[in-house]
């Protein structure tokens, strides 16, 4: 499940999680991919914060290729494995259990898995803003740029490892406007879709 800032899309993710009775996974996937790795978790978030203020991130697109490099090969903590170890992690997760995927392009990463759903949660300025400024102390100006260098940072990170735009909608099988659904139906719209599609 991808989502805009403030459009409730972790929140969405969680509660149809819970409805279904699967996991849902968001940052514990960092953890898990530090485990796997030997990589200390600290270095998965710095690489994020890293890419934030990089220049080169924004316009070259390095997308994922599956391939994992070991601790003795250079490169072993850049930003291209550290990923690849989420995206095995995302993989691993995929293949023993159903769940939620909070980010992190794995509908990129499960691309190829036919039992994928992929879903883009989305509001219009005002409904993120609101939402956003009802959780964070910050002055309106300050949450809209962060709102604005927060989406802009997912947009060049998907970018980044998948050579696609975030927000078409061609890399979804559906795309819910949270603002005007609200979140209880926009989890009824997942399920009702899962249902149609898988026959259930």
């Amino acid at each position: 499940m991808a989502r805009q800032y403030g459009s409730g899309g972790k929140t969405i993710g969680a509660m149809l999680a819970k409805e279904l009775g699967i996991n849902c996974y968001s940052r514990e996937i960092l953890r898990m991919a530090s485990e796997e790795s030997g990589i200390n978790e600290r270095l998965f978030g710095m690489s994020d914060e890293k890419m934030k203020g990089a220049g080169w991130f924004k316009i070259l697109s390095r997308p994922y290729d599956g391939e994992l490099l070991s601790p003795e090969e250079k490169g072993f903590v850049s930003e291209e494995n550290i990923f690849n170890y989420q995206a095995k992690i995302i993989k691993d997760l995929a293949e023993k259990e159903s769940c939620v995927i909070i980010g992190r392009c794995a509908d990129y990463v499960l691309k190829d898995n036919p039992n994928v759903v992929s879903v883009f949660v989305h509001a219009d300025e005002k409904f993120c803003l609101d939402r956003a400024m009802e959780r964070n102390s910050m002055t309106e100006k300050e949450m809209k740029k962060y709102i604005e260098k927060t989406d802009k940072f997912r947009g060049d990170f998907y970018r980044y490892h998948t050579g696609h735009e975030w927000a078409d909608a061609r890399n979804y099988d559906l795309c819910l406007n949270s603002g005007k659904l609200g979140f209880q139906k926009c989890v009824e719209e997942i399920k009702a879709y899962i249902k149609i599609r898988f026959d259930l």
